[in-house]
Formats: C-alpha cells, structure tokens, sequence
C-alpha cells in the first residue's frame, strides 16, 4: 500500500469547498460588479492555497501527501478520503490557475445573469477539484456527476450558438451513459474486495478506497470484464474517439470558458491513469487492450487532425485538434512505460494551457469580429499585431514547437511510444506533421496575407484583462517549455511507481496468495 502524508491543516478540504461556499456568498450580492470582484478574488484565494500545496509537495515522492481521511459510510466501506501525488497534484494547480483566467475574461463578455454565471462556475472549479482529490471511488464519483449540473446550465443559458440546447443534453446523456457503466466496474471492485477481505479476516470487510483496493488481487477474467466497464466511463468523458461526437457541440455552443474547461482539463484520461492502470495492471497490458485502445487513440489523432484541416470555423478546428490530441494521450499511456507515462501526464497538464489558451485566442477574435469563421478573417495581423503574436505562441506550444511545453510532451510520448512497438509511433508522428499543418494553415489565411474585406477598418489590439490572460498563459508555456525539470520532478515518483505496479501485476500476487493459503 502506498505511503500517506498528512498535513497541519485540512488544506486540500479548503481547496475542495471554498469555491462552492464562496458561489453561496455570492448569492446574497445584487450588486454586479460585487459579485464579479467577489468571484475573482474567491478564485485567487483558491490558486494561492493549490500554490502553498504545489510549494510544499514533496518531489520524487510515490506517496499520497496532504491526505485526510475519515470514515463516511462504514457499513459500505465508503470513506471521505483525499490526498494528492505526483499524478494529481499539478492538476489542482491547473484548476485552480485556469478558473482565475476564466473569470477575467468573463468579466465584461457576460453581460446577462452574471451572479448565477458566477456561481455555476465557482461550484463547477469545486467539481473538477473532488475528481483530482478524491482517492475514495465513491466520492470520486460523486463529484465525477456533480460536475455535469453547472456544465449543463453553462452550456445551455450562456452558449452562442443556436444548438446550444442540444449541445448541453448531448453532453449530460453521453457522460451519463460512460458513467452506468462505470458505477457497475466500481461495484465489481468493492465485491472483489470484500472476497479477498472475508478469506484474509480484515478489519475492512468492504472498501471502495484506492489505497485499500489496491492490496486486493484480482483474478484476470474479472480484471478485463472491470477495465472495460470503467473505460467506458473515462472514454466518454475523455472523449476518446469513437465516443468524442458531443465534444465538438459542446465546444461550439457552450462559452468560452466552459470550452476552456472541457478542452484544457483532461479528466477522462486522468481517470485512466488514477484508476484504470494501477487497479487492472494486467488487464491493461494484456494484448487484447492494449491493441484495441492503442488503434483507437491512433484513429483519434489522425482522424481529428484530418477533421481539423478542412474546418472553416476556429472553434470547431480546436474541437477536432483536441481529439487528435487525446489520441497522442492513450498512445502514451497505453506504451504502459516510463516515458510514455510520464509524457502522457504532461501533455495533460500542458494542453491545459495550450488548448485552452487557443480558446480564449477564439473568444477574442469572436469579441471583434463576432465570429470564429476563417471568412471573417484575413490580415489581422496588421490590425492586432499583438494579437496575432499570442496567438502564434500558443499555437506552436499546441502542435509542439521545440522550446514550447507542448514539445517536451509530445516527444516523450512517441519515445514511450516507439519503445512500446515501433508501429505505435510511426503512425503517431503523422499527427505531429497533420498537427502543424492544420494549424498553419488556418493561421497564415486568418492573420497573414492581405486584410480581409470582412475585417473591421478600426480595430482595437488586446486589451488590459486580455494581455493578463495572454501572458499568464505565454509565461507558463516557455516555462515547461524551457525548464521542465519541476514538473517532471513533481510527477517522477508517483510515476515509477505506476510502472512497477504494472510490471508486478496482481495476478501473481493472488497466486501466491492461493498457495499460501493452501499450505
């Protein structure tokens, strides 16, 4: 079982409620730019407490630090159990960082029901941090549902686009599905568990705790029935392809910064490597899976590179880009080593910034132009210079530019993947060079050449909250970019640890767990 380290004080349950008491504070303000200020600095305290966490981590580390635990259900074995490693914890600094950017740029482009946008939004960041923190299943998947409430209401009262009911439906009933699924494999664990526990006369007759589910083995047919079931629910919430149709809905209907959510947060596949891979090590290698979820993430990247090249529209061409990218992330985890591991873990954390920064880049030129449509563009470089230079930035971190954070990931995921089967990343290099020329292209018609008719004659450059936003997010790209070596400190431990997980298995530990037993 994996080493627990407590804290002083219970800061990861401070991280988890206080957008969601913060969202009921702002209830009692009518006052718009109130509730705004309110907002803004309700996330800020949240980004300086994941900040202190980040800070006082303990790096190489497999252990589960700043852990609280106590016990909820204890008829059902269900515990209120967080802790954060090298897996997780940078995903709450993301959270955390990305809210605050949310609020900024929401600040003057939500004009119409701003508290209750506010609120959906605070409870949404609460959400989204109970999926990183939580290390019981339950609980996991508690707020793995929770989530979808404020989604639902940001995609259908604050979308622009005239889909956006359905897009918000869609959504909800596609996550829903995954997760039926998903609830039954949990189940299937807790059972198993309480199998082993009968026959080894613990304290702990049932169990829904990671830590605890995984000292029990699992024999090998259940193993594959189980990884099935919760790759159900991860794969529609990735979305990993075939299963990805809501997402680009979703990204074009929904606003800004619910796409910015969706498409920088990658919760789907974090579940996989939370989960999936240290509970089922030897479904997960088993040939079978890894052929059939390794083809599948290689479809995805050359289908939705392919996709994204014919898109006229930015914020769809970003929807598909996000599917090939989710493809590279399963090639990566599913190599099943070290380096496509550890690649897969940062180009989780680096699309958060690169993806997501490609969409507030679309909110801006919607904002002037009142459209994401390539017609719409055409030589906006000599009218927004700077402008056009972030966007360039955090294009070339998206389709992984030596020098930016996207390169670090990206090139550690196909020597993981290489190493895996020389196959693997020869197909997946192809979305590297799909990647670049999908984005180019789009850029060199959109901000080069000469100035579109459709384009403004007067046209504002960015502005003040814009530029924070801009550079916010530019700083954080060349910094893994260039130095990446505290990020992958943070995630090395935890990690290796993975790897040996899936090296050891669980089968032979219930063999020689048999034979012990009978002797």
């Amino acid at each position: 079982m994996l080493e627990e380290l407590t804290a002083g004080f219970p800061v990861l349950s401070c991280i988890l409620f206080l957008p969601v008491l913060g969202a009921i504070v702002l209830w009692l303000f009518e006052d718009e730019d109130m509730v705004r200020t309110s907002a803004l600095a309700i996330t800020l305290l949240e980004l300086a407490l994941s900040v202190f966490v980040l800070v006082r981590f303990v790096p190489e580390s497999a252990a589960m630090q700043f852990a609280e635990r106590v016990r909820w259900i204890p008829a059902l074995g269900i515990s209120y159990h967080l802790g954060v490693d090298g897996i997780s914890v940078l995903f709450v600094g993301l959270t955390a960082f990305l809210s605050v950017l949310v609020v900024i740029y929401s600040w003057d482009t939500i004009r119409h029901q701003v508290k209750l946008y506010m609120m959906c939004l605070l409870a949404l960041e609460t959400t989204t941090m109970g999926v990183f923190v939580s290390l019981d299943l339950i609980l996991f998947f508690v707020f793995w549902e929770l989530m979808l409430i404020p989604s639902y209401f940001l995609i259908k009262l604050w979308g622009g686009g005239a889909e956006r009911h359905y897009a918000a439906l869609k959504f909800v009933l596609y996550t829903l599905l995954g997760s039926v699924f998903m609830l039954v494999g949990i189940a299937l664990l807790n059972i198993n568990f309480h199998q082993w526990a009968s026959l080894h006369h613990t304290d702990q007759s049932y169990s829904f705790d990671l830590l605890e589910l995984l000292s029990a083995p699992i024999p090998m047919d259940q193993q594959i029935l189980i990884f099935w079931l919760m790759f159900m629910g991860f794969a529609f919430k990735a979305p990993i392809f075939p299963f990805h149709t809501w997402l680009p809905d979703a990204l074009m209907e929904g606003p800004i910064g619910m796409a910015v959510v969706l498409a920088g947060l990658k919760l789907g596949t974090f579940g996989f490597m939370r989960f999936s891979l240290p509970l089922l090590p030897d479904a997960s290698q088993s040939d079978t899976v890894v052929t059939v979820v390794v083809v599948l993430g290689l479809c995805a990247i050359l289908y939705g590179a392919w996709m994204a090249l014919v898109q006229p529209d930015f914020r769809r061409l970003l929807a598909y880009s996000s599917v090939s990218h989710l493809g590279f992330i399963v090639v990566g985890l599913f190599s099943l080593n070290y380096q496509g591991l550890q690649g897969s873990l940062l180009t989780m954390i680096n699309l958060g910034f690169s993806t997501a920064g490609l969409f507030f880049i679309a909110g801006f030129l919607y904002s002037r132009q009142q459209s994401t449509q390539l017609s719409a563009f055409g030589g906006m470089a000599k009218q927004v210079p700077l402008l056009a230079t972030f966007f360039l930035i955090i294009g070339l971190a998206s389709i992984g530019l030596p020098g930016t954070n996207g390169f670090v990931g990206e090139f550690l995921i196909l020597l993981g993947a290489f190493k895996a089967k020389w196959w693997f990343g020869a197909v997946a290099v192809l979305g590297v060079i799909f990647g670049a020329a999908y984005f180019l292209w789009y850029y060199e018609r959109a901000m080069l050449g000469p100035v579109g008719k459709a384009v403004k004659q007067t046209m504002s450059d960015l502005q003040l909250r814009e530029m924070v936003i801009a550079v916010s997010l530019s700083v954080m790209i060349l910094w893994i970019g260039l130095y990446p070596s505290p990020f992958l400190r943070i995630m090395n431990g935890s990690v290796q640890a993975l790897v040996d997980r899936l090296n050891h298995g669980t089968v032979a530990a219930l063999g020689s767990s048999t034979a012990e037993k009978g002797r």
